[in-house]
């Protein structure tokens, strides 16, 4: 009898608006923060911040970021 091995949950959240300034991470509007989601794994992460970035393509001041929340929940990482 095999036993499948769950690959460990590594999560990450995905995120994003408008900044105030290319050079700066800071928001135009944090009441206007799209916060995508979380997702269990960097892969899933990617591709959900591959798709908001190319939508909002159109407005050079909307960024999306991936935060590693696993190495903040386990810093060991």
């Amino acid at each position: 009898m095999s036993h499948e091995v769950e690959p460990k949950q590594l999560l990450h959240l995905v995120f994003g608006g408008e900044l105030k300034d290319l050079a700066t991470t800071e928001f135009k509007d944090l009441e206007k923060v799209d916060l995508v989601g979380m997702f269990p794994d960097f892969a899933s992460a990617k591709a959900a911040w591959r798709a908001k970035a190319q939508s909002t393509v159109d407005n050079a001041h909307m960024r999306y970021f991936i935060v590693h929340l696993h190495r903040v929940l386990d810093p060991s990482d």
